[in-house]
């Protein structure tokens, strides 16, 4: 993101366009996304607060975490260390399947950690000493995989020996985890009444499973376009609790947004000879937690604010059948 926000920022630069280096953010002289894990904690706040609602304090009591992605990644690496309490059962990503049937917290949560600071790790560089019995880190080339009486306990299957790794995959989506965390990309859930191609992600289509077949209680997705719309309906209509991907992982687009902001205000201040450039670089950095700080209050306040507006759902319905009336009859 910063090479090409750079090379944007150069662009607009030698045009002379007004933005300066404000035009795409990011960059060298800007707000990283991974080093502040904004995404992630923007999204936690909506995992939080559906916990928080269901009587359940997800940073002191331990709860059960199934996810797409790996610890190398933003969204999902840095989500993985938002709570100590994480037990990640089950995983994947486009070349593993980690499955650990009884995590321990603590435990887990450093050895994830380990790899989040390593950079560019994979599943296969868990410490497998550490992963509970009957659970491992399979290649998601395997034609086949032999399953422990552990992990076909956990995903219940029927005392299958042996199943194929896009079945393996399909049973960590529709396992009864408190948590689905989507942090990588990819369109994994769909309506029953809608085909495959509704998706639009066709290299996911023989793993997709229907929203209303999810039996997890919480979707947190830090990810893009994790669960179609009717997906998502279909899921909160059997009780699950679920935002669109937009609030969820708004965090990331608000930060830009703070970041151009002070750059086009500052940018005034450079010109009129009383700050340069070196400076306001400083200055940026300096602003990095309290950026975050507005950021992250305003996720809090968003899934609030759609906390109010189910519990008035009620006494508004009339309002929204005309503005859906209003909506068909527009086209």
């Amino acid at each position: 993101m910063a090479t090409f926000s750079d090379l944007a920022n150069g662009v607009a630069r030698d045009y002379g366009f007004w933005l300066d280096d404000a035009f795409a953010s990011g960059g060298s002289a800007g707000y990283d996304h991974k080093k502040m894990g904004i995404t992630a904690r923007g999204g936690w706040e909506s995992v939080k607060r559906h916990f928080r609602e269901m009587g359940i304090n997800s940073q002191k009591e331990d709860f059960t975490v199934v996810g797409v992605g790996d610890m190398s990644g933003d969204v999902f690496g840095n989500g993985m260390l938002l709570s100590k309490h994480i037990k990640l059962i089950g995983a994947f990503n486009h070349m593993h399947i980690f499955v650990d049937p009884e995590p321990g917290a603590a435990t887990s949560w450093k050895e994830r950690n380990r790899l989040f600071r390593m950079g560019r790790s994979s599943w296969s560089d868990y410490d497998k000493k550490l992963i509970s019995k009957g659970g491992g880190i399979f290649d998601r080339s395997a034609k086949s995989i032999k399953l422990s009486s552990q992990i076909a306990e956990l995903y219940d299957f029927d005392s299958k020996d042996t199943v194929t790794t896009n079945d393996l995959f399909r049973a960590i989506l529709l396992s009864e985890a408190d948590l689905l965390w989507f942090g990588e990309i990819g369109t994994y859930v769909k309506s029953s009444d809608e085909p495959d191609s509704a998706a639009g992600d066709r290299i996911n289509d023989p793993l997709r499973v229907d929203g209303r077949e999810l039996r997890c209680r919480v979707i947190g997705e830090g990810a893009n376009l994790g669960i179609t719309q009717a997906g998502r309906i279909k899921f909160a209509l059997r009780g699950g609790r679920i935002n669109p991907d937009f609030i969820d992982n708004s965090a990331g687009v608000a930060s830009s947004d703070h970041e151009v902001n002070i750059k086009t205000l500052l940018g005034e201040v450079i010109s009129d000879g009383k700050l340069t450039l070196a400076e306001r670089n400083k200055t940026l950095v300096k602003m990095t937690n309290d950026v975050a700080a507005h950021v992250l209050m305003d996720n809090y306040r968003q899934s609030m604010a759609l906390t109010h507006a189910e519990a008035l759902a009620g006494e508004t319905v009339g309002e929204a059948a005309r503005f859906i009336r209003s909506l068909e009859r527009s086209g």
